[in-house]
């Protein structure tokens, strides 16, 4: 009976060696990482984290060899069964303060690292926002509106779909007319036009408002072009109107001299060329000297001296009548200038089209 009661404390006592064995062997790599945290990345500390997380399940989870030994307990002899129960129980203790300060060196370890990789230094100067800046077509727009406005111009703005009476009827241009040809106009479904110039802008304005009226109508217009360096289905223009009584083609010219020679220089000259227009009467297109050569020939006018601005005239007084305007009381003129080629002029740009392509080392020209 002794000899059994000896084999089985032997038994056990070799089992308790056998489980710190064990542990030692796969908890030293957790020791010395745990010593080494300051020279570890954070991601190596946080997987030491997760593995150490693992062995301390495996030896002190339900499943556990020490579990293993907590049940061992009951069946060691009775005068022994204390002593043994001490001894899992203290190495239950000892298994748990060493995995507890591994845990806690390694977590230490990840705190410091965190704090390390989010450091902000409150010393060192700001990054400063990318500021935008406004588009060079925007810039010469505002630029010629505040030309108009000064001189006693308000500016006005209306939708890019039309109806044929605002686009068409109203500005003299009966059905028959070419314009209104599918190839010469971009069309919706349901029979509207995109606006083929800002002059159904005009007619709003003066359903609204009784003369006298001065307006600018600065804005995008669509045509059935083919793009290349000079043309664009889309393009931006700005027209003027004035309407009240006695006004004249002298009044339209000493406009558009006075508007070239605050956008160009005191010296710009301008010339009037006989042209036609549906919704005026008489037309003309207006030409003005070169602002880089003063008129003696260079590249940008291409050795002519003078350079295209748009058209002009007295307003035709079917257009008047067609807003219930008496063409025997009022008269009016009016003028269409087109910025993107004078954009492309003031600029140097041989291609319209690269006012459209939103190239940044582009634009960042014009910051």
């Amino acid at each position: 009976m002794n000899e059994l009661r000896d084999a089985a404390n032997i038994d056990s006592a070799t089992s308790i060696a056998a489980v710190r064995e064990a542990f030692e062997r796969e908890f030293e790599r957790f020791a010395r990482l745990a010593e080494r945290g300051e020279a570890l990345s954070l991601r190596e500390i946080e997987e030491a984290g997760r593995e150490l997380g693992e062995l301390k399940a495996r030896y002190t989870g339900r499943k556990s060899p020490l579990a293993a030994l907590k049940k061992q307990i009951g069946r060691v002899a009775a005068e022994e069964r204390a002593a043994f129960g001490q001894r899992v129980q203290r190495l239950e203790a000892e298994l748990s303060e060493r995995l507890e300060a591994a845990e806690r060196a390694l977590r230490d370890a990840g705190a410091r690292k965190r704090i390390e990789l989010e450091r902000l230094d409150v010393t060192l100067p700001g990054r400063r926002p990318r500021r935008g800046h406004l588009h060079p077509i925007t810039l010469l727009r505002q630029r010629m509106e505040d030309i108009f406005v000064a001189m006693g111009y308000a500016v006005e703005d209306g939708p890019e779909i039309e109806t044929d009476f605002y686009n068409f009827d109203a500005l003299n241009i009966p059905s028959a007319h070419p314009a209104r040809s599918a190839q010469d106009t971009f069309y919706t479904t349901d029979g509207l036009a995109l606006r083929t110039q800002t002059s159904p802008v005009q007619i709003h304005a003066m359903q609204r408002r009784r003369p006298p009226l001065r307006i600018i109508a600065p804005g995008k217009v669509f045509r059935r072009d083919t793009p290349d360096a000079t043309h664009n289905p889309m393009f931006f223009q700005i027209e003027g109107l004035l309407v009240d009584r006695h006004a004249t083609m002298a009044h339209l010219k000493g406009t558009i001299a006075e508007f070239v020679r605050r956008m160009f220089g005191p010296h710009t000259r301008t010339r009037f060329r006989p042209s036609y227009f549906p919704f005026t009467e008489p037309s003309a297109e207006v030409d003005y000297s070169c602002f880089v050569c003063d008129g003696r020939g260079c590249r940008v006018c291409k050795g002519a001296g003078w350079i295209e601005l748009g058209g002009s005239g007295m307003v035709h007084p079917n257009v008047l009548r067609a807003v219930e305007i008496d063409p025997e009381e009022f008269s009016g003129f009016a003028f269409g200038l087109g910025i993107d080629r004078m954009c492309a002029l003031m600029y140097g740009l041989d291609d319209i089209r690269l006012l459209y392509e939103n190239d940044v080392r582009f634009l960042e020209q014009f910051a």
